[in-house]
């Protein structure tokens, strides 16, 4: 499947994951009709900012220094498309605040690589959760994938446990 997962000019963090999950759902409906497709996207956000996934150690940086110290959001979009075409979607927000970091702490998390491939340059469930001071909302929804959210979606299809 390939989405473009570029921003729009002017596109709020909230928007682009609403969008981007929508638009993965949309192209795995697509791509495998007749089946239930869940398509989702995480957008770390800093006020107006769309933080990128950081592919390289540079940007891992760059995000580092704009989360260092500072209160930001996460953004899960979740998208379902039921085999008759019936889409349900939901947005979560979680709050997270870090720490201020000091130069030795950045280094450290840097040379981790842990960083690769993630929104915002950072993944909450290892080291970097040593970072965080407070969360607000969903801890899975940081992690990548609101659970709860997701759950809930799941079971409007008659998808879940099996209940006594």
């Amino acid at each position: 499947m390939d989405v473009d997962e570029t921003p729009m000019k002017g596109e709020l963090p909230r928007h682009h994951a609403a969008r981007l999950a929508q638009d993965k759902a949309r192209a795995g409906a697509a791509q495998f009709p007749g089946c239930l497709v869940l398509g989702a996207d995480t957008v770390v956000g800093v006020g107006r900012r769309i933080l990128p996934k950081a592919e390289d150690r540079a940007t891992a940086d760059r995000c580092l220094d704009l989360l260092s110290g500072r209160r930001h959001r996460v953004f899960g979009g979740v998208s379902l498309i039921s085999p008759d075409g019936k889409h349900l979607f939901r947005l979560v927000e979680t709050a997270v605040t870090f720490k201020r970091l000091s130069s030795v702490e950045k280094e450290g998390y840097l040379r981790s690589a842990e960083w690769d491939g993630k929104a915002g340059g950072y993944a909450i469930q290892g080291l970097a959760e040593a970072f965080i001071e407070k969360i607000s909302g969903s801890y899975s929804n940081v992690v990548g994938l609101p659970l709860h959210e997701t759950a809930k979606l799941l079971a409007s299809f008659g998808i879940g446990p099996a209940t006594p």
